[in-house]
């Protein structure tokens, strides 16, 4: 879009009182290929483009968007944007400013330059690769996924910058057979870059045999039976449940309003001393990295707990008018133009600790070690969580035994960051997607092997 009407488009969004406004301008490009039933089943693309447009008065916000981007059209939008405050007033944005990002993630390969031949090409590697695992495997559904996403930022302080973001993933779920039940398996890496990343950072044929080895795991475990234990969560996708039972309540989207357990408490203890937390946009080619958020500030390392103790929150630049004394984190994000961004997290992980794996195991005496997490939910004004362990084992005498399944985490988070008592040495991030009031993001979660000295775990 042209400076001039970026301009224009402030101008007129600021003329009836607002103190800040905001133009987001956005174009993405998306493709998905999937193979099922080792065919070709499914070869789709997107392309989006649109204007998201917000104003600040004050400690009142107004957010409106618009698929067209036509000139009649984006100044209709502020006109009736601007109509939610009602000062007659002569505002005027400051003298846009160019501003360039550093760029974390270099992509040598753009998706949308391959031929789809050759993306084919990696999805029946991993399909393969399933398929070959076991006779148990009875269907494999593979997919390659790629999004490019630019976009432009420019408000009345002076801003105008954008970025490019390209992110591409390969996804597998696997279903092991026995004749008379069937169980799953999935395994979805993902990282940010092109089709550069095969096979030297995702092995597609390794991708695929680890979602059909989770599935005969599955086949052949007994189910979990419900109880309070002692937990040993490995790592990589093990992040989910700091991210689900703690990382939303320390973004300022619930912070804010009161609405976090964790509401006052910067600077008190709320977890067990062996737990250090952070959200790092700032790592390179990872999937919940930013060069810059969606309102333009450069991505941060936000150490959100150190030692136990609450150091910050993760803020956005509306919620922190709401929050004395904080200032905007680079963690404002949303999943297009359409929606206003807010306070969300990155690559949010459990930093390395001094404990060893297998002091870790051989510390339990009866208890279950979770060696994939599945998905769960929480609200953040309790802390209230579950959690589904997609791949589980019984623990005996400090040794992993049976396969189980079927078994559930529940509790809350205030009270399973204060049982985070053994964390181990070997981080390993893992890839998500993020729902929230800015629509689903990109996010890594992660954290060591650790142990939860005791939880409530659903059952049979």
């Amino acid at each position: 879009m042209d400076r001039n009407l970026i301009r224009e488009v402030l101008d007129l969004a600021m003329s009836t009182g607002a103190d800040f406004a905001e133009v987001f301008i956005e174009r993405t490009l998306s493709k998905g290929i999937q193979i099922l039933d080792h065919r070709v089943h499914s070869a789709q693309g997107a392309d989006s483009s649109g204007i998201g447009l917000r104003i600040y008065k004050g400690k009142r916000t107004v957010y409106g968007s618009s698929g067209d981007l036509s000139r009649s059209a984006v100044l209709s939008l502020a006109r009736r944007v601007a109509g939610a405050f009602s000062e007659t007033r002569i505002a005027s944005a400051q003298i846009l400013c160019d501003c360039i990002p550093r760029n974390i993630t270099p992509v040598r390969i753009v998706p949308s330059s391959v031929p789809n031949k050759a993306k084919i090409d990696v999805i029946r590697m991993a399909d393969d690769g399933a398929r070959s695992f076991d006779s148990s495997i009875s269907q494999v559904s593979s997919s390659l996924s790629d999004i490019d996403r630019t976009f432009t930022v420019a408000n009345s302080d002076g801003l105008f910058t954008g970025d490019r973001q390209i992110y591409t993933r390969l996804k597998v779920s696997a279903i092991a057979s026995s004749g008379t039940e069937n169980q799953t398996g999935f395994n979805g890496p993902g990282r940010q870059g092109g089709m550069e990343l095969f096979p030297s950072e995702i092995d597609p044929e390794q991708t695929g045999k680890e979602a059909a080895r989770q599935a005969v795991v599955n086949l052949h475990a007994s189910y979990c039976k419900g109880g309070t234990y002692a937990v040993a969560i490995e790592n990589g996708f093990g992040g989910v449940i700091f991210h689900e039972s703690t990382g939303h309540s320390l973004e300022a989207t619930q912070v804010a309003y009161g609405n976090s357990e964790f509401s006052g408490k910067l600077g008190q203890l709320i977890a067990n001393p062996k737990l250090t937390a952070i959200d790092d946009g700032t790592i390179p080619g990872a999937w919940g990295s930013v060069n810059i958020d969606d309102e333009g500030r450069p991505g941060q390392r936000n150490v959100l707990i150190e030692n136990g103790v609450l150091k910050s929150f993760m803020v956005d630049t509306f919620n922190a008018r709401l929050m004395d004394g904080c200032q905007p984190t680079g963690n404002a994000r949303r999943e297009s133009f359409e929606y206003a961004p807010t306070s969300r997290m990155t690559n949010t992980f459990i930093a390395p600790g001094d404990d060893e794996d297998s002091d870790i195991i051989g510390s339990i005496e009866n208890g279950i070690y979770c060696r994939k997490m599945g998905g769960g939910s929480v609200d953040p004004s309790s802390g209230a969580f579950n959690f589904a362990v997609d791949e589980g084992y019984m623990i005996r005498s400090g040794k992993i035994c049976e396969a189980i399944r079927g078994a559930t985490l529940i509790g809350r988070g205030s009270e399973v960051i204060r049982k985070i008592d053994m964390v181990g040495r070997h981080l390993k991030l893992a890839q998500g997607m993020c729902g929230s009031l800015s629509g689903s993001v990109p996010v890594n979660v992660g954290q060591p092997l650790i142990r939860v000295s005791s939880i409530t775990v659903g059952g049979r």
